[in-house]
């Protein structure tokens, strides 16, 4: 990965920041799109030793004329885009539909869906004209089943696995790669508020119920899901487009 670039929205959260490390610590340059400023300010600030390979861009993943400066932003900088995760996403309330108000459904929808779309849409028009690349959409295991309480989430990772094997299908001629990882269960600051979500103010008894439906007993780790990512964008997975990679304990098993 020396010299490669990699380029992620939602780059402050959890995942984001443990796929940076990996990649950074493989010698790739990284992109950090985000739409808090001040998220992005500590990242500068933890990772000021590597600052010269680093690059931040507060950006709003659903408005396209953010993303198309995100993309020229990052090429002007580092020349190349070699990766891109695309990642940005929310979880939003945990309410039934008949609950659920449409401005934030499509709040949701429009983050983790049309967010992923414009980021497919004009990375990939970059990596067509440069010749090379690799996309790695984050889904989840949300992308397979249905849950109570989760429309907005459970229909956008849908959307996103549609998307993923789409793009795959329209870059396959062009030798480019679009894969995604989906995870659940990952121990970050969104499976707390989910948590929070099911049983407020009691984090403990969401926890022991969460785990007791993940065959291997516990969540899973940012590092977790890196390591896959990395897989993904990597020179081993040459042969792999199309596919969702679960990062679930065993969940999908069960």
């Amino acid at each position: 990965m020396k010299d490669r670039v990699v380029l992620m929205t939602g780059g402050a959260g959890g995942i984001g920041q443990a796929v940076a490390h990996r990649f950074l610590d493989e010698g790739a340059k990284v992109v950090f799109v985000d739409v808090s400023a001040d998220s992005l300010a500590r990242v500068e600030e933890g990772l000021s030793d590597t600052k010269d390979r680093i690059l931040t861009i507060e950006a709003d993943v659903t408005n396209e004329d953010d993303v198309k400066q995100y993309v020229k932003q990052t090429v002007e900088t580092f020349g190349k885009i070699d990766v891109f995760f695309n990642n940005a996403g929310i979880n939003g309330p945990f309410q039934n539909i008949t609950e659920l108000e449409l401005k934030t459904f499509n709040q949701i929808m429009d983050i983790n869906v049309s967010g992923v779309f414009l980021g497919l849409k004009h990375v990939l028009a970059h990596m067509f004209e440069q010749g090379h690349g690799t996309i790695i959409n984050t889904a989840s295991n949300a992308a397979y089943i249905g849950s109570a309480g989760m429309a907005g989430y459970i229909a956008s990772k849908h959307a996103v696995a549609g998307l993923t094997k789409t793009a795959a299908l329209e870059a396959a001629p062009h030798g480019i790669r679009v894969n995604a990882v989906a995870p659940a269960a990952i121990d970050t600051q969104m499976l707390k508020d989910i948590q929070n979500n099911i049983n407020p103010g009691k984090p403990e008894e969401s926890s022991e119920a969460l785990k007791a439906g993940i065959p291997f007993g516990r969540f899973g780790s940012p590092k977790e899901v890196a390591e896959v990512v990395w897989f993904l964008a990597s020179d081993a997975a040459s042969f792999v487009t199309g596919s969702m990679y679960n990062v679930d304990g065993g969940m999908q098993a069960d």
